[in-house]
């Protein structure tokens, strides 16, 4: 087990837990891919059916089950209550104890909330950065493949690293945080930090005036690398690389909206 780097949140200090694991035949460590993945790949059956299927299972409806993911959401009537912002806030104590509340957060069908915008999806957006030993500083930055799940954030370029919350981290962490489970994972799956690094959780993100905006809401963190070494795992995070904050800021037009607006509250 590795204990990955704490992320301190106004004065909170949290931990977070990567496991490996040894892939059969190998004698090799898997890495911090989630062990779960691993079991899930070597006992599900060819036919994506159970080994034992009741008789009134119609079918094709395990297939179906297994396709549906579902992501945690809070309702947009409580981030309102608690202040509705547009653009980038600062003041995380306001809003993410609140909102991450097990009475306030449930799981739904994806493809329903991402067309509702009664419901806000929560969205871990990492933000990785480098200061040189002249003082220049660089951040981690990518164009996102055609492949990736948001249709309406293709080839647009981006600072952030992060994704949905689902359900299989509220099994997989027991009686820990799914939230906390979920960044984890979403981090381990797109790209692999070969260098130490300290983070923080530095705010939110809200923008009603896109439409992909309106039903998802940003957590933004940033993590100082000591050496510019991220690289992407997944083939959809193409052209990347650390480049100068003075020539991503210099560039904004290209980069999806969620990015220009941590760009110009964080660094601009």
């Amino acid at each position: 087990m590795t204990i990955l780097p704490k992320i301190e949140r106004e004065g909170e200090k949290w931990a977070y837990f990567k496991l490996s694991a040894i892939r059969p035949g190998t004698g090799r460590q898997t890495g911090s891919r989630p062990v779960y993945l691993e079991l899930a790949m070597l006992v599900l059956p060819t036919s994506k059916r159970p080994l034992t299927t009741p008789p009134e299972q119609e079918e094709g409806a395990f297939v179906s089950d297994v396709k549906t993911e579902r992501v945690m959401v809070v309702p947009t009537a409580l981030f309102h209550r608690l202040g509705l912002f547009q653009g980038f806030c600062g003041e995380v104590d306001r809003y993410l104890d609140e909102l991450l509340s097990p009475e306030h957060t449930s799981y739904r069908p994806r493809a329903e909330v991402e067309q509702d915008p009664s419901f806000k999806q929560l969205i871990p957006y990492v933000i990785f950065r480098h200061t040189d030993g002249d003082g220049r500083k660089t951040v981690f930055q990518y164009t996102r493949g055609t492949g990736q799940g948001e249709s309406r954030l293709h080839s647009k370029r981006s600072v952030g690293i992060g994704g949905h919350i689902s359900s299989i981290d509220a099994e997989a962490n027991g009686d820990g945080s799914p939230y906390d489970e979920g960044m984890r994972r979403e981090l381990d799956e797109e790209v692999a930090v070969e260098t130490p690094y300290t983070a923080k959780c530095v705010g939110l993100i809200n923008d009603d005036q896109t439409e992909v905006g309106t039903v998802h809401l940003g957590v933004v963190y940033v993590f100082d690398v000591d050496e510019p070494a991220v690289k992407p795992r997944e083939t959809e995070i193409i052209e990347s690389g650390f480049r100068p904050i003075d020539e991503v800021l210099a560039d904004l037009d290209g980069f999806e909206t969620w990015s220009q607006i941590c760009l110009k509250a964080l660094f601009g």
